[in-house]
């Protein structure tokens, strides 16, 4: 029973926290009714069993717990009365089984947390914090900045959404393209952290790429758009390489190593017409132009088959409308494959010695890796260590650890 819940909580909590920031209208109410929810769940269900409807039962219960601590906290004047009646008087024991419109509240969420008038880099944080509960060490390894900084940035967003009184709505249309830019990076870079954990004992973490994908479609469908189609482009071709990433073991498999009839060629097919569709209507975007590197993966029967060159020829016009150092060391990595290791050593050194990714341990792996092609075992050795250093998931760890151990192993056999 206890990893039901779990399971429940991963896939249906943030859906919960949704619905009850509408009820509620407050989203530290919302949230600490969340946990007495579940609390209530790990005490109730285990002898009554699970409810036909979990999430109409969490809602149930996370709102009138809600209620019993506005009484137990206030006086009963006319300011909690006010309260409590608004909490009884705004709710309809038939919402919890409408579909659409819990759907809605997500997009609600998402629409609230990247108002304009919340500053961009709160925006982002609390978007991530609330919509698809990463944590703030998850949240601080996105956007490559401590923790603390990333704790200050949501409690600043959530300050501004008081004092502002920001209604918790879509909104109209006419307002929705100011908004749309942040509202596609908060879900891509949810995406991202489920793609690629960055912590923890997975490779990938599903709920969060499904959920990225989920918000993107009904945001396509709210706004049909070039750059959504793009981004829903970007996530299908990525997400297409999911059961391929990782051995049976669980660890990470490389990219050249995956056993490509594993890629689920639905998502691909879909992939490539959305693709098709943004490259069609109207000026190319960066997810776009993402989507079509991964296309390239995509299209490739063989790793050698891959055309590298196209590759960096998209990465030179994802730069050329939005420098990233990121994407700067993905293009290292993709000369490298057309130039020779040599030429990718030179350029991820020059973005280790800028500084941005000093922290990123991908960037110490992808140098580790050119010098190891080079021969430059005891160099090689030494940026694994740091790459080693700087990674906190579980499987990458694994795998770090197996490429020090077989240079050490054959720099001794020298």
């Amino acid at each position: 029973m206890e990893r039901l819940i779990e399971d429940i909580y991963r896939s249906q909590s943030r859906r919960v926290l949704a619905t009850l920031i509408r009820l509620l209208g407050n989203f530290d109410r919302a949230e600490e009714a969340l946990h007495d929810a579940f609390a209530a769940a790990a005490r109730t269900w285990p002898r009554d069993g699970v409810p036909a409807n979990p999430f109409g039962w969490l809602v149930s219960a996370g709102r009138f717990r809600a209620i019993d601590h506005i009484r137990r906290r206030s006086r009963f004047d006319m300011s909690a009365k006010d309260i409590e009646e608004s909490l009884y008087g705004s709710f309809d024991e038939t919402e919890i089984g409408n579909v659409d419109l819990i759907e809605d509240d997500m997009l609600r969420l998402i629409f609230t947390c990247c108002h304009p008038v919340i500053p961009a880099d709160a925006q982002m944080a609390m978007a991530l914090r609330e919509i698809c509960g990463l944590t703030t060490e998850e949240i601080a390894h996105a956007f490559l900045v401590p923790a603390p900084t990333v704790a200050q940035r949501i409690v600043r967003a959530k300050n501004k959404i008081r004092t502002a009184k920001i209604p918790y709505e879509v909104p109209e249309r006419e307002e929705l393209p100011e908004r749309l830019d942040r509202v596609l990076h908060v879900i891509y870079l949810v995406f991202n952290e489920g793609y690629s954990a960055s912590s923890g004992e997975e490779v990938v973490r599903a709920d969060l790429t499904s959920e990225a994908i989920r918000l993107t479609r009904l945001l396509a469908r709210l706004l049909p758009h070039p750059d959504v189609s793009g981004l829903l482009a970007l996530l299908l071709l990525q997400d297409s390489r999911r059961a391929a990433r990782r051995s049976s073991q669980g660890g990470l498999t490389l990219l050249a190593d995956q056993d490509r009839g594993l890629w689920d060629r639905e998502k691909i097919r879909e992939g490539l017409e959305r693709l098709d569709g943004a490259l069609r209507n109207g000026e190319v975007g960066i997810y776009t132009l993402q989507a079509a590197i991964a296309a390239e993966h995509a299209r490739a029967e063989t790793p050698e088959r891959t055309d590298w060159r196209r590759i960096v020829g998209f990465y030179d016009l994802l730069l050329s409308a939005q420098r990233s150092p990121i994407a700067e060391l993905n293009r290292a990595v993709a000369v490298a494959m057309v130039e020779g290791a040599e030429r990718g050593l030179q350029l991820v050194d020059a973005i280790l010695q800028a500084g941005e990714l000093e922290s990123y341990h991908l960037a110490h792996s992808a140098r580790a890796d050119f010098l190891r092609q080079l021969g430059q075992k005891a160099e090689a050795i030494a940026a694994y260590e740091t790459a080693l250093r700087l990674c906190q998931q579980a499987p990458e760890q694994t795998f770090l650890r197996e490429r020090i151990s077989e240079l050490t192993a054959a720099a001794e056999r020298q």
